[in-house]
């Protein structure tokens, strides 16, 4: 795949360690986009040095299920997804406004002891490999139901939706890009990201909505994943 002015063909293509920005409730995919305003020094610390090097960053979410203990430095979930820089600006008031590009997917084996401010990880891309060839899985997923849950989604909260560009959407795309713009927390987000194929995140996305229509009509509120 292309990201930017990259090519990555196969996981050799890509570095052992990665920096980590660790933000809950964000969600990146591969060849999906993600902006974000940097202003922590650690973390203009951190573009800087991607600037510098390979520009790849792996996002990741403080882990859901365990306790957070130190605000500082939490326990990071298993799996993040890689993104390469491609958009960067200064403001002129010492922050960033930056775009990642997904990539691929990795899993975390361990966090580096480092001098840097900002955290390090020694990644496994090898259960993700498929990541790097766009379009796979496509043709198993139910695009059908997937189009119907979010109408009954958008009927349900009064929206609308630009049906044109959702029609001429590749898959893939549609995919991602309704995981990353849905309004679910952070261990809905963390259960698409881990989700292994494209077909198990579009049945993942369905189910989770489907759950959320059923509670609004219901009046229930509350996160959807406990």
């Amino acid at each position: 795949m292309q990201a930017g002015n990259a090519i990555y063909e196969t996981i050799a293509d890509l570095p052992p360690v990665l920096p980590v920005f660790p933000l809950s409730g964000a969600l990146l995919l591969p060849r999906t986009q993600l902006p974000l305003n940097i202003f922590e020094p650690r973390y203009i610390d951190m573009i800087d040095s991607a600037l510098s090097g390979n520009r790849l960053i792996g996002m990741v979410q403080p882990s859901p299920d365990i306790a957070q203990g130190d605000a500082d430095k939490p326990v990071l979930a298993h799996v993040g997804c890689a993104g390469r820089l491609t958009s960067f600006q200064e403001t002129g008031d010492g922050r960033y406004l930056i775009t990642l590009q997904g990539v691929t997917r990795f899993a975390i084996q361990r966090e580096l002891d480092t001098i840097t401010a900002f955290r390090q990880v020694e990644c496994d891309f090898a259960p993700f490999s498929a990541d790097l060839k766009c379009g796979d899985g496509e043709e198993d997923v139910d695009r059908d139901g997937l189009l119907r849950t979010l109408r009954n989604y958008l009927d349900v909260n009064n929206l609308e939706a630009d049906w044109k560009s959702v029609s001429e959407a590749d898959t893939e795309v549609l995919v991602n890009a309704l995981c990353m713009m849905c309004p679910y927390g952070a261990q809905e987000k963390q259960a698409l990201l881990e989700a292994q194929s494209l077909k198990t995140r579009a049945e993942t996305l369905i189910a989770i909505t489907e759950m959320d229509i059923a509670r609004s009509q219901n009046g229930d509120g509350g996160t959807i994943l406990q």
